[in-house]
Formats: C-alpha cells, sequence, structure tokens
C-alpha cells in the first residue's frame, strides 16, 4: 500500500512539476513575441522617421549635443547650451546658395484659379492709377450687395462697416444701356510684411495721405489665407476674390467721385479732359496683410509649385511692394509677446526658441532651406514663429517675379528713429504728392499704433543667452539679405 501511495505522489509532483513547466514556457514565451513586437514597432517607426521629419521629437535627440530641458538652461551661456552653432550656420551658409524657383508659366497660374481670372479682367480703366474696371451688377444684388460677404459678421466693427457702405452703395451704380455697373478696385500697392515690424503704423500714416485709399480693413489675409479656407491655423470658409474686392468699394466710390467731377457727367469717359489736357486719377488703393510676403500655408506641397506673387503679377505685373523689416532676433520676440497667455517668461522664451532651432536643424539636415521655410508641419511644430525672420528666403522668391524697383524695402529701425524721411521715401516710391505743412504734422503727431503692451515691457527683454543664440542662427540670412539689398544696415549690426 505504501509502494501504491508514493507512486500516486511521484505522479502528482510529476504533473505538478510539468504543469510550472508548460506555464513557465507560455511566459517565456509572451515575452518573447512582446519583445519581436516591439522591435517590429521600432523598426517601423526609424523608418518612417526618414521620410518625416520628428516634430515630436524631444530636445535630448537633437544632435550634436544635449540640450538640458529645464528652466536652468536660460540662465547659462549660449556656448553651453549644446547646441552646435557653428556646424549649424555652416549647413545654412551652404543651403543659402540655391537655384531660385521655377516661375509657373502663366497660363498655368490662370488655370490654377480660374474663377479669380473670370472676375477680374487684364486690363484696367486707363487715366485710373489705381486697378480699377466696371463690372455689370445685377439689380437684385444690389439690393444689398454685402449680404454674403464673409468679412461683415466677423467683428462687431466690420460689421458697422459694411452697415455704413450698404446706403452709399446706390448712390455710385452707373447706369449705361439699361444695365447696372459698379466701379471695382484692386490695390495699386500693398505692404505685404513683416508680422511685427511695423505694419500697421505704416498703414495708419500712409492713409492720412490725400491721395492714398486703404480697404475698409486694414489685413484682409485674402491672398496668403482666406481665399484657402485658412486662417489662424484653422480651416474655416473660403473667401471669395468677390468679398476681397467689397473692401475696396470705398475707395473705389472716392475714385468715381473724382471721374464723375471730371467727365462732366459722361460716366464712361476715364481719360478727363482739361484745360491742360488729359488729368491722371492719381488716388492709390491699397492694403497690409502682413501675411502675403511668407504665408503659404494654404498650399499642401513642402515646396509649393504655385505662390502669392505668382497670381498677384499675372493680374498685376505692375503692382507696387512695400516691406518693413526689423531685427529678427527681436521680431521673434515681440512676436512671442503679442500671441503671450500667462504662461510667458524670457525662460519660456528661451525654451522656446531652443526648441524652434533644434527642429530647423532637424529639417534641414533631410530637406532644402525653402523646403524647411516653407514646410507646414514645421510651422505646426514650432513653438515659435523662427522662420518668418528668415526674410531673405521669402524675398528671393518675390524676386522670381517682380523687378527689384517694384520693391520698397524699409527697416522699422530707421523708421522709428525718422518717421518723416521713412515716410518720404515711401512717398517718393508711390509717386505721391508732398503733404502740405499742416498734414505733414498731423501724421508725425499721430500716436503709434499697436505698440508694445504694458504688461510684455514689464516681462523685460530676453535673456543674453537667448539673444547671442539667436543672433548666431540669424547671421547668415542677414548677410544674405544684406547682399541681395545692397545695403549693410540689414546685417544689424550684430557683433
Amino acid at each position: 500500500m505504501c509502494e501504491t501511495l508514493d507512486h500516486k505522489w511521484g505522479l502528482l509532483l510529476s504533473s505538478t512539476c510539468l504543469g510550472r513547466f508548460f506555464s513557465k514556457a507560455r511566459v517565456v514565451y509572451f515575452l518573447v513575441v512582446l519583445t519581436l513586437t516591439l522591435l517590429i514597432m521600432a523598426s517601423y517607426n526609424l523608418t518612417w522617421d526618414k521620410t518625416r521629419l520628428p516634430f515630436t521629437t524631444s530636445p535630448d535627440q537633437v544632435r550634436p549635443g544635449v540640450v538640458q530641458s529645464n528652466t536652468a538652461a536660460a540662465e547659462v551661456s549660449s556656448k553651453n547650451n549644446l547646441i552646435d552653432m557653428k556646424q549649424l550656420v555652416e549647413i545654412i551658409n551652404s543651403k543659402l546658395e540655391y537655384t531660385p524657383r521655377k516661375v509657373p508659366d502663366e497660363k498655368d497660374v490662370i488655370e490654377m484659379d480660374s474663377h479669380l481670372f473670370s472676375v477680374i479682367p487684364r486690363h484696367f480703366l486707363p487715366g485710373v492709377k489705381s486697378p480699377c474696371w466696371y463690372e455689370e451688377i445685377s439689380s437684385e444684388r444690389s439690393t444689398d450687395p454685402y449680404r454674403n460677404n464673409h468679412y461683415c459678421p466677423g467683428s462687431p466693427t466690420r460689421k458697422t462697416l459694411c452697415d455704413k457702405m450698404r446706403p452709399k452703395f446706390h448712390k455710385h451704380l452707373q447706369h449705361r444701356d439699361g444695365k447696372l455697373f459698379r466701379l471695382r478696385c484692386l490695390p495699386y500697392f500693398y505692404i505685404i510684411g513683416q508680422p511685427k515690424c511695423g505694419t500697421t503704423d505704416l498703414y495708419s500714416r500712409l492713409r492720412m495721405h490725400p491721395e492714398v485709399q486703404s480697404s475698409i480693413i486694414k489685413e484682409p489675409h485674402w491672398w496668403a489665407r482666406r481665399r484657402f479656407g485658412h486662417f489662424h491655423s484653422k480651416d474655416g470658409f473660403i473667401f471669395p476674390v468677390e468679398d476681397y474686392l467689397d473692401l475696396f468699394d470705398v475707395a473705389a466710390q472716392h475714385i468715381q467721385e473724382k471721374m464723375n467731377r471730371n467727365s462732366s457727367g459722361d460716366h464712361h469717359i476715364t481719360q478727363f479732359v482739361t484745360e491742360g489736357g488729359t488729368e491722371m486719377n492719381n488716388v492709390l488703393t491699397f492694403e497690409a496683410s502682413p501675411s502675403t510676403m511668407w504665408d503659404n500655408r494654404g498650399r499642401k506641397e513642402a515646396e509649393p509649385v504655385f505662390l502669392t506673387q505668382d497670381f498677384i503679377h499675372t493680374l498685376q505685373p505692375g503692382a507696387k511692394l512695400i516691406i518693413i523689416l526689423r531685427d529678427p532676433v527681436e521680431r521673434l520676440y515681440s512676436d512671442y509677446l503679442y500671441f503671450r497667455t500667462d504662461k510667458e517668461s524670457v525662460k519660456d522664451f528661451h525654451q522656446k526658441a531652443m526648441k524652434s532651432v533644434q527642429l530647423f536643424q532637424s529639417c534641414l539636415s533631410r530637406r532644402s532651406l525653402r523646403s524647411c521655410v516653407q514646410n507646414r508641419s514645421l510651422f505646426s511644430g514650432m513653438p515659435l514663429r523662427l522662420h518668418v525672420g528668415l526674410y531673405v528666403v521669402f524675398l528671393l522668391d518675390w524676386l522670381t517675379v517682380f523687378h527689384r524697383d517694384q520693391i520698397l524695402v524699409l527697416r522699422l529701425e530707421d523708421y522709428a528713429a525718422d518717421k518723416r524721411a521713412t515716410l518720404q521715401k515711401a512717398f517718393d516710391f508711390l509717386g505721391l504728392s508732398p503733404l502740405s505743412v499742416e498734414l505733414e504734422e498731423e501724421v508725425m503727431k499721430k500716436h503709434v499704433s499697436n505698440s508694445r503692451r504694458k504688461a510684455d515691457r514689464e516681462l523685460g527683454p530676453m535673456l543674453p543667452a537667448t539673444r547671442d543664440l539667436l543672433r548666431e542662427f540669424h547671421q547668415p540670412f542677414n548677410h544674405k539679405l544684406a547682399s541681395v539689398l545692397d545695403d549693410s544696415a540689414f546685417l544689424w549690426s550684430y557683433p
């Protein structure tokens, strides 16, 4: 009997050991499968990373060197931040020498936006300096021309502006052969950039000139954003070109009134005969969207084939452009403060500047300079709008279609130091008459528009380490800009 019990216990123990063995085998098998799965996923991610920028990477992943991720990094010298700026500057310099973009054929530009070119004619009224033309309007639409305009409900101010235009609209309609016509105008000149460089103040003083008429809002952002339904990184309504043209109705009515005074009631006459001969209507229309120069996020490609300037140039080969720039390091800090939240600080700005430079460096290791500057994904991943200050890349693109003498480039530093002289440069560039002494004094006394807020001033200047880092980063771009413009002032005298 004991032998029988021993035999049973032996079988039981053997079975238990065998069970434990298989249990352990299952655990080992599970771990092996898990390990293989993780290895396959890691391999996939590495492969994917070669074709897509690592916009979610941590600062520690950027090479060469490791950047401290805590706020103490802002208090140390930029030399200790372990971004190899010398190597980065060498890469930038090598990539700044590139072949200019290929300008698309005019027929391709027209096909790309056939509606735009069906609404706006290729030739404008003679005798009118601004690009204006007559457009037939149905009696039904004339009853409320701004009913469907997407700009009007954008804010209470805009709604009020549209409401004020309505009663004056019918007064300026032209009757010819039983049909109704309205005068339409595009801008004669554009202030196209850059953000936080004084465009608002320049706009507000230029529009005080009696020969200048602006859009009813300063920044329509139509060319670069609204016509694609893109604004503030969001997709929304696509604003048709008709909505944009409505913004110049007050300007067009001003031109119409001058035409009527000079044409002795014959409204279809567009060259006005006076005792001295033919008189040109010199009223200049303009708008000032600082996104026009640089923002091509409406296009999905990494390096868009069609740019804003292609469409403006096809419609208006003689258009004039004004650009006002400032030290890109100060521009970036001002941009940061303008879009600030309660968490902003000089240390936070330092960290975001570091992150932005790192992401740009990572992009340059894979792509061309133009691709990185125009890249929509990189823009979304950057905590700061670093690329907006890479002025020369955008300017070179505009110079592929517009002549250098059609573009006036100013500096905010010069404008702030001597507004009178800088405005005179703009007046001369546009061919405007001199201001009267009284009006000139009024223009000079005007309050500075869109200046830095008190809370932003209290934050103080950026840290020296941040300034050093950003100056070194921007230096090659500034050198190229100064060379293109043949003006050493655009070096911004970095030591």
